[in-house]
């Protein structure tokens, strides 16, 4: 007797039968569900904790000038020391380590 190598065996054949049923028994979620959970979301992306305090601190940073004896570097736009100055070019100052 001939075997037909390209039908489906039969175990494999119920299993796919029982998860197709087993999908469209599932229980999805229903919009409103969706809805209020993106909701939760859009109210921690607003400065809420997730215990629902609200941050209102401030960050306090002093800025302090840029010295006489230091430049930024037009390629990685760090402030370096005059020591530390490869290259002037037009007005641009470039670093040791960007010329390496």
């Amino acid at each position: 007797m001939a075997a037909d190598y390209d039908e489906v065996r039969s175990d494999v054949k119920e299993s796919q039968e029982r998860s197709l049923e087993a999908l469209k028994s599932a229980n999805a979620p229903d919009a409103r569900s969706v809805v209020t959970e993106l909701d939760e979301a859009d109210a921690l992306d607003e400065g809420l904790t997730p215990g629902g305090e609200i941050v209102s601190e401030e960050l306090i940073v002093q800025v302090i000038p840029q010295a006489a004896d230091e430049f930024t570097c037009s390629s990685c736009f760090l402030v370096r020391h005059r020591s530390q100055l490869v290259r002037e070019h037009n007005g641009q100052f470039y670093c040791i380590e960007c010329e390496g």
